[in-house]
């Protein structure tokens, strides 16, 4: 599932080359996602110029005068620049029409994602309204980590994928920041110091920061908005690397197991 770095990716991707700018058309090939694409998006994104594109989460907000587009890539899915005369892909579902003969498509294979429009402020869409801090912005810390900690019995691992406690940690990362930070993922929330605690943000806003500069992560379907694959799978330590030697040559395994029906890594030996 593309996670907050291949969906900040796909921001920073997408940003300089519509912001200020109009649709001129949309195709809706296909409306039936997790939740029926509007029958009169056309009529609301086309025409007007949209202002700023930004991201809250996992979620991608389109952001005109008179309200905002809301996408998510569900599993499988991505936003990719296109000429109009190249040929449409099988899971090809939207066609945003630019000017010079490009376009902008939503390529969803499983059709999970989300393409919404929202006429209020989107911030206050149950969707996002109830989300945690972000993590690569000053609001997250090992303070407010180990607010949304406290009393919590359950794995950490499973509660850093918490949208509640932070926003957008996806499981591959969850897993690598807990390896770094040197914390075993079964944990209890509630077990961990205020140090840990302060560890583990460290930990996340770096995993994070590193998989942004990398462009993501692909490991099945995810390409970025011109179509290429994220290099970060080459920097994961502990994520997909069951039994091999820890790459912090303290002379333990990576263990593989499935907590909150994630499957999650960790050094057996290092991480406590």
């Amino acid at each position: 599932m593309p996670e907050l770095p291949e969906v900040e990716t796909t921001r920073r991707g997408l940003a300089p080359q519509l912001e200020g700018r109009s649709f001129l058309g949309l195709e809706v090939r296909e409306a039936r996602l997790r939740q029926p694409v509007p029958r009169d998006l056309a009529g609301r994104v086309v025409g007007p110029r949209l202002r700023k594109v930004e991201r809250r989460a996992k979620y991608l907000l389109l952001r005109f005068d008179h309200g905002a587009l809301l996408l998510h890539l569900g599993m499988s899915g991505s936003l990719r620049f296109a000429r109009r005369a190249e040929p449409l892909k099988k899971h090809d579902h939207l066609r945003f029409f630019l000017a010079r003969g490009r376009e902008l498509r939503f390529h969803d294979p499983r059709r999970f994602g989300l393409c919404l429009w929202l006429a209020g402020d989107p911030l206050e869409h149950p969707l996002l309204r109830g989300l945690g801090p972000e993590p690569l912005e000053a609001a997250f810390d090992g303070e407010s980590l180990r607010a949304g900690l406290e009393g919590r019995k359950a794995a950490v691992k499973a509660l850093l994928l918490d949208g509640r406690i932070v926003a957008g940690v996806g499981n591959i990362y969850a897993s690598e920041a807990l390896f770094r930070a040197g914390l075993r993922p079964s944990r209890p929330g509630r077990s961990l110091t205020r140090a840990e605690c302060a560890r583990l943000a460290d930990s996340v806003r770096h995993v994070l920061a590193q998989a942004v500069a990398a462009g993501g992560t692909s490991l099945r379907d995810y390409v970025n908005g011109q179509g290429e694959l994220g290099a970060f799978e080459i920097q994961l330590q502990a994520y997909g690397r069951g039994g091999e030697a820890c790459p912090k040559g303290c002379g333990g395994k990576i263990r593989e197991k499935r907590i909150g029906q994630r499957n999650t890594f960790w050094c057996g030996n290092c991480q406590t």
